[in-house]
């Protein structure tokens, strides 16, 4: 496919696929109505206005409660004092602010030059995006997370090391799955940044602690242990290598644990080749598949963590790769096997995610371009050479309408560079639950299928 030459004609084709993607979205995939927003929000206004504790409220009707540490709650304490639509409003901000930064980081200091045409196309690929459309209509953290780990790779690929570890740090302390950035910092040898990122995390902690004492005891001995307070771990938007074998009906801990470590010998190994090479874009998309593939329950909306891996296969000009897997993940091809994963293809279907995740980490392109790389200085706290410059971070490719493989390629440029990372060449050629849905709104948040909804207020034993 030929992408336009003329203004008039890209303004056109940007229009015809903004008008396809806006249909798609408000007929196909069920919009969330901020279910996770309303949970935040009932939390902290029963804290702060009803003496309630922050880990008893439910959403009305339901199971769910506030899952996340005590500081998550204590950052979230503003809301408590704005209306539910500001309070929609502001998150929305938040998430486009936070989407802006990270596709600026992935881009790196050349996203400019790709005009306005290369990133419409873009934002009408990333609108279909199963992951990040949740994420918006769920009212989730996960961009802000992302934005926050994402700034202390930007710092450590840049020579602005100084503060690096704070971003991690504040992401640890709200959700624990970014702690294993942490990790990362250690294998890449960088004892100050880690140690900054450990110190952030338990201060906040800490603070947390001195403001709601009881719910930071309750939290840390009990909450964080219970997994069926998140949901149950065989529920099909569960893409994590736990959900995989709760859906073969194996729920041992000793077995998934041998397998998170595995993987864990498999990232610790990549990571460090990543970063001795300076590639930090790789090292950085490595942590974040690795997280999303050990934590206990991911649901879809979590794999926003993916973007960064769409960003260094772009680069390594694997856009044909990129574009089909891109796809996959705009599909929500596991609801078909929501009422049944049992046999091959369910088995192979029901986990499509988490193969694609699993794929990533194996395979994904680290070092791109050695000879213009510097190793990594394992005792300077800065990298040598700035970053160079990139383009877009994602080949906005979907199996649904919207923009073709081509049209990413047009919205990518003729060559891409990294985002993160010192001194890379370019890859050449390469209450109420209304929704905006035409379809009523499952009562299971994490559901795309109205029979969900029985989970909701009597979920099945686990």
């Amino acid at each position: 496919m030929r992408t336009p030459t003329t203004d008039r004609g890209r303004l056109l084709l940007v229009l015809a696929l903004a008008t396809t993607v806006t249909v798609f979205t408000a007929t196909v995939p069920l919009l969330r109505d901020w279910f996770d927003l309303r949970v935040y929000y009932g939390t902290v206004h029963t804290w702060l206005h009803h003496g309630g504790r922050i880990y008893d409220y439910h959403v009305p009707g339901t199971t769910y409660g506030f899952t996340y540490p005590p500081f998550a709650a204590v950052s979230m304490a503003p809301m408590g004092y704005l209306g539910l639509g500001t309070a929609i409003v502001a998150a929305l901000a938040l998430n486009l602010v936070a989407l802006a930064v990270v596709l600026g980081i992935l881009a790196g200091p050349g996203w400019r030059r790709h005009g306005w045409f290369g990133w419409a196309l873009v934002a009408c690929g990333l609108a279909l995006f199963e992951p990040l459309r949740d994420t918006f209509s769920f009212g989730q953290v996960n961009l802000l997370l992302l934005a926050l780990v994402l700034g202390d790779g930007w710092l450590l690929s840049t020579g602005r090391g100084r503060w690096a570890g704070v971003g991690i740090g504040l992401a640890a302390a709200i959700k624990l799955t970014p702690a294993l950035f942490i990790g990362l910092l250690l294998v890449a040898r960088r004892w100050k940044a880690a140690a900054v990122a450990t110190a952030v995390a338990l201060a906040a902690t800490g603070l947390a602690a001195l403001v709601v004492p009881s719910a930071s005891k309750f939290y840390w001995t009990q909450a964080m242990w219970d997994t069926t307070r998140v949901g149950r771990l065989d529920y099909v938007s569960n893409q994590s290598l736990q959900g995989v074998l709760a859906r073969l009906g194996e729920t041992g801990r000793p077995l998934w644990a041998t397998v998170v470590l595995l993987v864990l010998c498999v990232w610790a190994v990549r990571v460090r080749r990543a970063v001795v090479a300076g590639d930090w874009t790789a090292a950085f998309a490595l942590t974040g598949l690795t997280a999303c593939l050990i934590s206990p329950i991911t649901w879809v909306h979590h794999l926003v963590w993916l973007l960064p891996s769409f960003a260094v296969l772009v680069r390594a000009g694997h856009r044909r790769i990129a574009g089909a897997l891109y796809a996959v993940m705009c599909t929500s091809v596991v609801w078909l096997w929501f009422d049944d994963s049992s046999g091959i293809d369910g088995f192979l279907g029901s986990n499509t995610y988490t193969w694609v995740t699993l794929g990533l980490l194996l395979w994904l392109p680290t070092g791109q371009a050695p000879g213009s790389r510097r190793p990594l200085n394992r005792n300077a706290s800065t990298t040598a050479a700035a970053p160079s410059t990139a383009a877009p971070a994602t080949a906005a490719v979907s199996a649904q309408p919207g923009p073709s493989s081509a049209a990413a390629a047009a919205a990518t440029g003729t060559a891409v560079g990294p985002g993160l990372g010192p001194g890379r060449g370019l890859a050449r050629n390469a209450s109420s639950e209304p929704t905006g849905s035409t379809r009523p709104a499952a009562a299971k948040p994490q559901s795309s299928n109205s029979r969900a909804s029985s989970y909701t207020v009597k979920p099945p034993p686990a």
